[in-house]
């Protein structure tokens, strides 16, 4: 079975529209991603989790995935005439042969070397060094494969800095690689937040299949662990989040609550032009800087003073 791919050339204005008139032309998906991607006219969007930006890239291409018996010409006709654009339509027609999408989704994912001792290996692949601290994680349900750049600088901070029988909780845990790796690199324990459940099972099945202790982690939704328990609970050492600047500056309080004198804040999921406006937040409680920059990201670390 193949599939046919229209892809047409439209802009912010009539995005939207393009992509309701495809779907009801019976296309099995639409998306709208940037006309420029991979270039350097590439339009950079960000949004924070829940809340849409409320931007389309001025150039766009709405992209619809039809059956391969999908009369295109006609579909074609009914959205030019649905949209009364009096401008001819620009557009291309890409075929999609099928394929084992289980060996392809496989083959993008190769194990990830994070340090001298340090790796991250999917299920499939045989660990380059078996000798090495090695992290067993597949893609999944929730954020956090390791092959992000923020996640990467965690992990290297992490590497460097943790202590043997320190405590750490990672707030935004995702795919709980960040609690996971505190653990197998001699963390007494580790606790994980997330505001979604399926992060939390994501995150507890992760920590199983790289035979952690389960008396040493503990992962639980952010509406379990709420506000009052954790300003009350124990203060840990380590704190480390992972999630993006705003959410991040809003958290600051809280966060800084839950980190014992002289431990450590990690934040990363800041781009390079939000750094200052986080790291200003942050020096009310900790003595901060910026530990590490990748791809445009940083990594800010803080001691608590």
């Amino acid at each position: 079975m193949s599939w046919v791919t229209l892809i047409i050339d439209t802009d912010a204005a009539h995005a939207e529209a393009l992509s309701d008139v495809l779907l009801e032309q019976g296309a099995l998906s639409v998306d709208i991603h940037d006309a420029a991607a991979d270039t350097a006219d590439e339009q950079m969007l960000f949004g924070e989790p829940g809340e849409p930006s409320g931007e389309i890239w001025q150039h766009a291409e709405v992209s619809a995935l039809f059956n391969e018996d999908a009369d295109i010409a006609e579909i074609l006709c009914n959205v030019a005439h649905i949209a009364q654009s009096d401008q001819p339509l620009s557009y291309r027609i890409e075929r999609i042969e099928e394929q084992d999408w289980v060996r392809l989704t496989q083959s993008q994912f190769d194990p990830i070397q994070i340090s001298a001792r340090l790796w991250i290996v999917p299920t499939w692949h045989v660990s380059p060094d078996p000798a090495a601290i090695n992290l067993i994680l597949d893609p999944g349900l929730a954020f956090g494969t390791g092959s992000h750049p923020t996640t990467q600088l965690c992990l290297r901070w992490l590497d460097q800095n943790v202590q043997a029988g320190d405590t750490v909780m990672d707030y935004g845990c995702g795919s709980g690689i960040l609690a996971i790796a505190a653990l197998k690199l001699g963390a007494r324990h580790v606790a994980g937040i997330d505001i979604d459940p399926q992060a939390i099972k994501a995150s507890e099945e992760n920590a199983l299949r790289n035979q952690c202790d389960p008396s040493k982690f503990h992962f639980a939704t952010a509406y379990q662990a709420t506000e009052r328990n954790l300003q009350s609970a124990e203060q840990t050492d380590v704190v480390v989040a992972n999630i993006l600047a705003n959410p991040l500056i809003l958290l600051a309080p809280l966060l800084a609550q839950i980190v014992r004198p002289h431990g450590h804040i990690v934040l990363s999921g800041i781009l390079k032009e939000q750094a200052e406006e986080v790291r200003d937040t942050y020096r009310q409680w900790f003595n901060m800087s910026i530990a590490g920059e990748q791809e445009g990201w940083v990594l800010l670390t803080g001691s608590k003073r």
